[in-house]
């Protein structure tokens, strides 16, 4: 077992404090060593083993002779908003894929939106990167890889991370909570649980199991439409659990867990912000923990989508409150980026 997770983890980037143990034990180093080249990777955002000083100069050359690196993602195109200083990556992975990562800045806050997964299976009517399909899993080194390119761009220390970028997270649930727990270690990224969250469109096995792990990850849930026959159509994938069982795993996360979920809606023309819709999805958030995240839709030109007019958003909110439930419209960022996850992606594949 130790030889096989040597032959899998050459790249140092992505390993575990535990996986890092090992690896110092097979070299023949003491156990504070892994500690050392933890705190190297995230917290120094060391590019190279030569570059981890603190190592003997005898560690070092064993870890290159092993094969062991540091491997970084190549950042193909950056996108600086003028309107707001977001930032928005593609990068490229090792074997040729690319994905989408976002930096959203405000007061004293960065948050990075990372993807999970190149490309995505859900197949979402209304999201760019589900037109694109499913390509592979990322591992935990390609989502914090995410990070360390972001922050090695901007010199600027992260606050909040959500994996809300492409795929869907509880679909590649264990390396998104390996990357979730290395951006929350002391000796990692040091971002605070409740800073973390990821997004799903809704799969109840991960919900469930989510609903056992210790950290006190956020959790937020794509609704998008409180009607089954409507989400079905907006989300053929997701709609492999009605709402009625999407709304009992929920219940049972909230209850076990104490964890408020935030419920995703994105407002789209004609489509789910009639007042049926806000009639359902008042109903549907009534007598639980949740919190409804209003979100004006990002446009995708090759879609037939548009989005809701303001008055029908500000509706939306009104009635929301007015029936107790708390809720937040999400402020439209990078407006004048590719903005809608997937585009930046798209653009590329399409030039290639």
């Amino acid at each position: 077992m130790q030889q096989q997770l040597r032959q899998q983890s050459f790249n140092l980037t992505g390993c575990s404090l535990s996986e890092l143990q090992i690896i110092a034990e097979q070299l023949g180093e003491k156990p504070y060593r892994a500690r050392q080249i933890f705190r190297w990777l995230y917290q120094k955002k060391a590019s190279s083993i030569d570059a981890m000083t603190d190592l003997s100069l005898a560690f070092r050359q064993k870890l290159s002779a092993g094969g062991y690196y540091v491997g970084a993602l190549k950042i193909l195109q950056e996108q600086l908003s003028a309107i707001d200083a977001t930032r928005k990556y593609l990068f490229e992975l090792a074997d040729g894929n690319t994905i989408e990562s976002v930096l959203l800045t405000e007061d004293a806050r960065a948050t990075l939106c990372f993807s999970t997964q190149a490309g995505c299976a859900m197949g979402c009517t209304f999201c760019a990167t589900g037109q694109s399909g499913f390509v592979r899993n990322l591992n935990a080194g390609e989502m914090v890889g995410q990070a360390l390119g972001v922050m090695r761009s901007t010199d600027q220390r992260l606050t909040n991370a959500v994996a809300m970028g492409q795929g869907e997270p509880l679909a590649n649930y264990d390396e998104t909570l390996k990357a979730l727990r290395i951006f929350n270690a002391p000796d990692g990224f040091a971002i605070g649980a409740r800073h973390l969250t990821l997004s799903t469109c809704g799969l109840v096995e991960g919900i469930r199991r989510l609903a056992e792990e210790p950290e006190q990850f956020g959790l937020a849930v794509s609704l998008h439409s409180a009607i089954d026959v409507k989400r079905a159509q907006l989300m053929p994938k997701a709609a492999k659990y009605n709402l009625a069982v999407l709304q009992a795993a929920c219940k049972d996360y909230t209850n076990k867990t104490g964890r408020r979920i935030t419920l995703e809606y994105t407002l789209i023309a004609g489509e789910n912000d009639q007042e049926a819709d806000l009639r359902a999805l008042i109903q549907f958030c009534r007598g639980w923990l949740c919190h409804v995240n209003l979100i004006p839709l990002n446009p995708v030109a090759a879609l037939k989508y548009d989005q809701s007019l303001p008055s029908r958003v500000m509706r939306f909110g009104q009635e929301l409150e007015q029936a107790g439930i708390a809720m937040s419209i999400r402020k439209e960022k990078g407006a004048d980026l590719d903005a809608a996850c997937g585009q930046l992606r798209q653009r590329q594949v399409h030039r290639s």
